[in-house]
């Protein structure tokens, strides 16, 4: 590693530290970017092999890299005849495009590697960032907690077990009947801690390329919801997002939590929790996996227990990298049938998600109510639990209330009448919306 990427980052860790946040400044120098000039060089030769011309304004913007910084590179370039200019552009620029040597080398770099996204970060950049905006170094305070959790309806015995419980960082199970909001819980738990966090494209080690922005799990933020931050320049390799909550249910496999390499693409993708880190993964109906659950977890006991993970390039190179994530397990089923005492002691908080009563059935008809704009009526809820609950001893779900109202809404659209909470709307839609849940007596 030379002087100069060890001083960047090194100022990148103070700075971390000082400021006790993180904010990706912009590199100056290929070498403060942590990458080599033949790297850049293939990313530059890939996007005008696809734009075929582009302006150095342009190409910066795709690379994610500043134009002061490839400069430099362009002119390299142009000496050893991969690119020529094609005329001038704004603002002291030209447009660039791909010589014949250019384009005879621009399908060996793809072919290399398909890559042609923002440039990577270095992995030790990524954890970094990771050890900065991590769940487990924010702790959360009751005022906060509330917050978080002020649109849904949490019984005061499970509010005080669920505080506790993630301030630890440890991990947790959620047990209990399905419907009853396991993963709304967890969505809620990740807004307790910073709205938002910053993640590379993709980082780079040892000359591999591993994605980690996934848009399945996070969310972009623009740079005017940042407050003091969009008024500072930040490097653009890095997008700033909310902190993601990962779910993932049946269909996890052991693929999932490793590395995943491409060798058509030379391309490899980051795993679930690597790209869960500063936020939460949801492992939800576990158990029903299709690999065993004692498999599943002793992957992660070592993780769990040191906050770190090891991770296998395609080249065979072993890589750290964070394990910062709060992980819940939610489960139809009783932790003990799962697993043994020996991970239990790992995942310390096992919390009950109970069905509600009626009064809290109650308040949950009138928070959906509120939600799909309809009035709120009492009397209509007392002719549901008289004549579709309570005959027929029919658990109360915290998933009904938004469920039967929306198919209300969805029968009055069709019928073309105002949204109400009627009697003979909950009778019509309870015996399409309950016939296969349960077997009559």
């Amino acid at each position: 590693m030379s002087s100069d990427t060890q001083s960047f980052q090194g100022s990148l860790l103070a700075n971390v530290l000082s400021d006790d946040a993180f904010f990706p400044t912009p590199p100056k120098t290929m070498a403060e970017a942590g990458l080599s000039e033949s790297f850049v060089e293939s990313l530059v030769c890939k996007h005008l092999l696809q734009l075929g011309t582009s302006s150095g304004r342009n190409l910066a913007s795709h690379i994610a890299l500043p134009f002061g910084t490839l400069e430099p590179l362009f002119a390299t370039m142009r000496t050893h005849q991969l690119l020529v200019h094609a005329g001038s552009a704004p603002f002291n620029d030209y447009y660039y495009t791909l010589t014949d040597k250019g384009r005879q080398q621009a399908p060996i770099y793809a072919r290399a590697c398909a890559y042609i996204g923002p440039a990577p970060v270095p992995l030790i950049d990524y954890v970094t960032s990771v050890d900065a905006q991590a769940i487990s170094a924010e702790a959360v305070r009751r005022d906060k907690f509330e917050s978080a959790f002020r649109d849904i309806s949490v019984s005061m015995e499970l509010f005080e077990k669920l505080g506790p419980a993630v301030n630890s960082g440890a991990g947790m199970f959620l047990y209990g009947a399905p419907g009853n909001g396991k993963s709304t819980l967890a969505k809620k738990i990740t807004m307790c801690f910073g709205q938002s966090i910053w993640i590379p494209h993709a980082v780079i080690d040892d000359g591999q390329l591993i994605k980690v922005f996934d848009a399945s799990y996070h969310l972009p933020i623009k740079s005017s919801d940042s407050g003091i931050v969009k008024s500072r320049e930040s490097d653009t390799r890095w997008t700033r997002v909310r902190r993601p909550t990962v779910v993932v249910g049946g269909e996890l496999t052991m693929d999932n939590l490793e590395i995943r390499h491409d060798p058509r693409s030379n391309i490899s993708e980051a795993p679930l929790q690597m790209k869960s880190n500063c936020g939460c993964l949801l492992i939800d109906d576990f158990g029903r996996q299709r690999i065993a659950p004692a498999e599943l977890l002793n992957r992660w006991i070592v993780p769990l227990e040191n906050r770190c993970d090891f991770l296998t390039l395609s080249t065979g190179k072993k890589i750290h990298v964070p394990f910062e994530q709060l992980i819940i397990f939610s489960t139809n089923l009783e932790p003990a049938e799962l697993v043994d005492e020996a991970f239990l002691r790992r995942i310390p908080y096992k919390i009950e998600i109970g069905d509600p009563d009626e009064a809290e059935f109650t308040h949950l008809f009138e928070l959906a109510a509120a939600a799909q704009g309809i009035e709120f009526r009492a009397d209509a809820i007392d002719h549901l639990l008289a004549r579709h609950y309570r005959p027929v001893r029919r658990a109360m779900r915290r998933c009904h209330p938004r469920d039967l109202l929306r198919q209300i809404c969805a029968y009055c659209t069709y019928r073309d009448l105002p949204a109400e909470m009627r009697p003979e709307y909950f009778d019509r839609v309870a015996s399409s919306y309950f016939a296969m849940v349960l077997a009559k007596k």
